[in-house]
């Protein structure tokens, strides 16, 4: 059996930022990926501006940059323009190519098409039978985790999203929050660079996909937004944090239930993670400053959905106010970021 000191499982933004930091310290990482291809995955695309210089994305995969952010509710709409942009949309098919590339080139060892059926002590499995053993895993896997599954952890808190990408460029990045269709979730226009990405997020505990999917295309049709002629796709996403570090396992972003029950935003977690899990098996003393501080933000998105939650009423009156507040710079737009 052949044995890797790391073997990452999920090609996503968080494996392959992990890999390549492992693999530029000169540790042995392998990547296995289900799919055919690395990158494309159901996403609104949106990223809080200011960390992409943190996290070292480059100029060239930036779509969109909106200083201005449109907030609907069925009371009031929110015009609020900042100095400089706060959010940027980005191509998840562009995005994980470029990382692709950055793991290459540091020497990772991906391996597409190789879906893992099985986790033990020490080894993994795929579908074709082999083994492959490891000193170190880490679940980069998606909100249907495999590695998480192998620790045991529930995940009761999903969300889920449905996402279609128009032809043509919306002049506005869009949040649309209503009550009445997406209970405590909301739906969403975020152009990019020749199409725009339409879509809603809610509970499903709340509404499921294909209620949600129905509510959605009213929604649409209500805004003059033809939907018919694009195909949907839709994801779970998870939100049930209950640790990352558990070594030798490591889980990063969905697989760790990193992304925000609130706006289901899920990039940024998942790059944070993928590289402080690498910084953890680097360094078993590593404190993770940044990490620790995104996960107080995961706690109060998750608060404030539970509040949302609680009554019909109650929640379009705490979403009418939070909009208010973000008019009156109050409350800053990060409230509404993982950042």
């Amino acid at each position: 059996m052949r044995t890797f000191e790391t073997i990452i499982i999920g090609a996503g933004p968080g494996g392959l930022a992990c890999a390549t930091r492992l693999a530029r310290h000169g540790r042995q990482v392998l990547v296995l990926e289900r799919r055919p291809q690395v990158g494309p995955k159901v996403c609104a695309g949106g990223i809080p501006h200011h960390a992409l210089e943190e996290l070292g994305l480059p100029p060239e995969l930036r779509e969109a940059e909106f200083p201005l952010q449109v907030i609907r509710t069925p009371w009031q709409q929110a015009r609020v323009r900042f100095e400089q942009p706060v959010i940027t949309t980005i191509n998840r098919q562009r995005l994980g190519g470029w990382q692709l590339q950055q793991a290459l080139g540091a020497g990772v060892e991906v391996r597409t098409d190789s879906p893992v059926t099985a986790v033990g002590d020490g080894w993994v499995e795929g579908a074709n039978g082999e083994r492959l053993g490891y000193r170190h895993l880490v679940g980069a896997d998606g909100a249907a985790s495999l590695v998480r599954r192998r620790l045991g952890l529930a995940s009761r808190r999903l969300g889920v999203g449905i996402n279609y990408q128009v032809p043509g460029r919306w002049p506005d990045m869009e949040w649309h929050l209503d009550p009445g269709l997406f209970g405590n979730g909301y739906a969403w226009i975020f152009p990019h660079r020749e199409t725009t990405s339409i879509g809603a997020y809610a509970d499903r505990a709340e509404l499921g996909a294909l209620e949600l999917a129905a509510r959605l295309h009213r929604w649409a049709q209500g805004l003059g937004i033809g939907l018919g002629q694009t195909r949907a796709r839709a994801a779970l996403i998870n939100f049930d944090y209950q640790g990352w570090d558990f070594r030798p396992l490591f889980l990063t972003g969905d697989a760790a239930g990193l992304a925000s029950g609130f706006t289901g935003e899920g990039i940024y977690p998942a790059i944070v993670s993928g590289e402080a899990a690498a910084s953890a098996i680097l360094d078993p003393a590593f404190q993770p400053v940044r990490l620790t501080r995104l996960i107080r933000r995961q706690r109060l998105h998750h608060r404030l959905q539970k509040l949302l939650a609680t009554h019909k009423l109650i929640c379009q009156i705490s979403l009418e106010m939070l909009v208010l507040a973000i008019r009156a710079k109050i409350i800053g737009f990060e409230a509404l970021e993982m950042y």
